[in-house]
């Protein structure tokens, strides 16, 4: 319909519409009853979530009120004089059955549950999409001596590894010291590890020497969860890395235990290379079949001589079998290389470090399926400092300078999984990360702890089998 009399540009008036919506009207006693009858149920569920709080104070109300206070007072103490009887007589089960359960309800109330949604928003954990806001519901939580686990269902389109980043994020929102972020077997669900306490923080004592090594289970450590750890020799090569007083010579020094039984039958020979003049594996020099610390071309020269043996013992399995069974007359070959950078990308003289090169190439590109087995450290693992990096399928990461260097041993990814390699502290020598099959994150792990006496006795008690025969 044209509008008349307007001059194009000018705000046009609107009349206002009358409209009359519907309405009911509801008596007011109706609306009371209501929201008693609202209020009642909300009760009801809290008292029904947090029962364990609502229990035991209905009980002190009810002996109160029906027995008086001095009643009261008696089932107070009778209830604490049980169980300090109960923690004094049976403490683990105490802290388990006991105070556990009581502590981690107390913790998800106090200490998650208040702040849940704001610090899932400020990490990037929450979102929002039309209009509404969806935050990650907290499912539970579990305490134990070191810390808390907080199981948490994921939203729609998140992975582990996404709280793996905010992991560190989260422990400092929550007040608490380390987090991890933790997969489960059921693919909605994420489990945040927050450690109140450092399991690792006490020397590992050295373990009890195996009276036959079992090369699928040397125990060289324990692991976070008290558990120990054991390392699989057998068909792999093992890359140590950690910078200057991390505590690689507590892995060396704990596998070489593991092994000081084989060594002594003759059912191991260890091949000790140390380009630092000796200096770290000396005091071992009796469990050596053959110890370079000198002179890099002599090294050089026993390297190609383990190349020869392995082409040798291929030779003889070739066509008879696949894999290499340890006996005295053919024994497992262990080549312990210390600070291996020094070998092959320090070195000056490009023709022994080459030498060097083509040797430990052919060593950990052939010789598992033989039984010869490289064991490196090193400080630095980069590519240009050791550029058969990945010939080495078990790797051990300690103490880093650098976050990016975890992914540089233990894979893609690993730092955000939890191997924080560059936070260990300088206190704590030989812990580090390992990854073991069929678990997706990192295990912190600590290393067993070898003085310089308990060297010189296992050097004395295991010397190697040809030096018994010699001295007899």
């Amino acid at each position: 319909m044209p509008l008349i009399n307007v001059i194009p540009g000018e705000k046009i008036p609107v009349a206002p519409m009358n409209v009359r919506l519907p309405a009911w009207r509801i008596p007011g006693w109706l609306l009371v009853v209501w929201w008693l009858l609202r209020g009642l149920v909300r009760l009801t569920v809290l008292a029904v979530r947090y029962w364990w709080i609502s229990g035991p104070t209905a009980f002190v109300w009810w002996v109160w009120a029906s027995y008086g206070w001095p009643t009261l007072l008696a089932v107070v103490l009778g209830i604490g004089g049980g169980c300090a009887a109960w923690w004094r007589w049976h403490p683990a089960s105490w802290l388990r059955f006991g105070w556990y359960p009581v502590l981690a309800r107390w913790r998800r109330l106090w200490v998650y549950r208040r702040g849940w949604a704001s610090i899932m928003a400020t990490c990037g954990l929450a979102t929002a999409f039309a209009g509404d806001r969806y935050v990650p519901p907290l499912l539970s939580v579990r305490c134990d001596r070191y810390g808390d686990r907080v199981t948490v269902r994921m939203l729609p389109g998140q992975i582990p590894d996404d709280w793996g980043r905010a992991a560190e994020r989260l422990a400092y929102a929550f007040r608490l010291r380390e987090g991890r972020a933790l997969s489960t077997s059921r693919p909605d669900r994420v489990v945040l590890h927050f450690r109140r306490r450092d399991p690792l923080a006490a020397t590992v004592a050295p373990l009890p020497v195996p009276q036959v090594p079992d090369f699928t289970n040397l125990p060289l450590g324990v692991r976070e969860d008290g558990d120990p750890y054991a390392l699989r020799l057998a068909g792999t090569h093992v890359l140590i890395a950690g910078a200057t007083n991390s505590g690689k010579g507590s892995v060396i020094w704990s596998l070489i235990r593991s092994l000081a039984a084989g060594i002594r039958s003759g059912l191991v020979e260890l091949w000790a290379f140390d380009p630092k003049g000796g200096m770290e594996l000396a005091a071992g020099a009796p469990l050596f079949t053959r110890f370079a610390y000198d002179d890099p071309d002599s090294m050089a020269g026993v390297l190609e001589e383990a190349v020869k043996r392995m082409r040798l013992r291929a030779a003889r399995l070739r066509g008879v079998s696949r894999q290499h069974t340890p006996t005295v007359d053919d024994p497992l070959l262990v080549i312990v290389v210390d600070e291996l950078a020094a070998l092959t990308a320090y070195l000056t003289d490009r023709k022994v470090r080459d030498r060097i090169r083509e040797a430990l190439g052919l060593l950990l590109s052939q010789g598992r399926a033989v039984g010869v087995h490289v064991v490196a450290a090193l400080q630095d693992p980069r590519k240009d400092v050791l550029p058969f990096r990945d010939l080495f399928p078990t790797r051990i990461a300690l103490r880093m300078t650098e976050p990016e260097q975890a992914d540089m041993v233990l894979g893609d990814g690993a730092r955000d999984r939890g191997a924080i390699c560059d936070q260990i502290p300088e206190a704590t020598p030989g812990v580090g990360f390992v990854v073991l099959d069929g678990v997706r994150e990192p295990v912190r792990v600590r290393f067993s702890y070898l003085t310089d006496q308990h060297i010189n006795d296992l050097a004395q008690t295991y010397r190697r089998h040809t030096d018994e025969q010699e001295q007899a």
